[in-house]
């Protein structure tokens, strides 16, 4: 069985003008390569697979291009001797996949992938089935890591050091993360979600995995997934030089951009600590870059 790290994950304060206090928790430092919430995803869902002692282990996943999921998943099969397969969005990627940093590291860790149309990504319930006949001892992790394993993992980041806190944010994705934040969140804390995501569906979802109505979704201010604006990537840039600390494109970016633009216009309530988690994806600033670049637009400082 794989075991809970021991070491003790960082808080950090980000001084700012604000009438409230901002804190900052940095658990993309919790293990090199598998970043963030990831981490605490896929440990539990892993477990739980090797419980049942599988002949010949395999984690199969899902994702695009540049996916954290896919870099995180990969690392953790290396880092704990198993094979791992990535099913990938887009298969025009399929002849120059060689060139995308995220999927060259992914290789380099030992996943093989296979490259389905955006069309066929789209059904993931007939893909899962095709997969389960090919390989029927795999362990399939859905786009994102997100389900009722990956929920209990969250709990564990939070603990002792989280508990004065008034508010607990986190960028939101498929809802994982925020669905075990909030289920394991004390009485008086209020979680709020910035939606990265067009998901209409999520509250829904990360109700029923929370079982809780503690949380609050609010819009990034650019929440099509993926989608890197000059403003963001200035703020990222800002933020890096202001308080040495990175943020990546995809969610954390966004999530403290909002977050900034919510406490400057009186959205928390006054002297209240505001705790936000970096869930890490800081691998993919090379990606975010080689696409900024060629299009000759300012890059984020790496």
């Amino acid at each position: 069985m794989l075991q809970i790290p021991e070491h003790k994950i960082p808080i950090v304060e980000i001084k700012t003008g604000f009438d409230v206090r901002i804190f900052i928790k940095r658990e993309d430092l919790i293990h090199p390569t598998i970043s963030g919430n990831k981490f605490w995803k896929l440990l539990f869902n892993v477990n739980q697979y090797l419980e049942s002692k599988p002949e010949n282990p395999l984690l199969i996943t899902f994702g695009g291009a540049f996916s954290n999921h896919i870099a995180s998943v990969s690392a953790f099969g290396k880092e704990f001797g198993i094979p791992t397969i990535g099913i990938i969005r887009g298969n025009e990627l399929k002849n120059n996949w060689q060139d995308n940093p995220t999927l060259s590291e992914a290789s380099k860790n030992g996943m093989q992938f296979f490259f389905v149309s955006r069309e066929d990504y789209q059904n993931k319930e007939q893909l899962t089935q095709k997969f389960l006949e090919q390989y029927p001892n795999s362990l399939i992790i859905p786009e994102g890591g997100s389900n009722e394993m990956a929920v209990k993992g969250v709990q564990y980041m939070l603990g002792n050091d989280t508990k004065d806190f008034d508010y607990l944010c986190t960028a939101v994705g498929t809802g994982g993360t925020i669905a075990g934040i909030s289920r394991f969140a004390e009485e008086h804390q209020n979680v709020i979600g910035i939606k990265v995501v067009k998901d209409n569906s999520l509250e829904n979802t990360i109700s029923e995995w929370s079982r809780r109505k503690n949380f609050e979704l609010i819009d990034a201010d650019e929440h099509r997934y993926g989608k890197i604006s000059d403003e963001n990537v200035r703020f990222i840039n800002w933020f890096y030089n202001e308080y040495q600390v990175p943020l990546d494109p995809i969610y954390t970016g966004k999530m403290m951009q909002k977050i900034f633009d919510l406490a400057e216009k009186g959205f928390f309530q006054k002297d209240s600590k505001i705790l936000m988690f970096h869930t890490g994806g800081l691998q993919a600033i090379k990606g975010a870059n080689q696409f900024l670049k060629s299009k000759g637009r300012e890059p984020i400082a790496e």
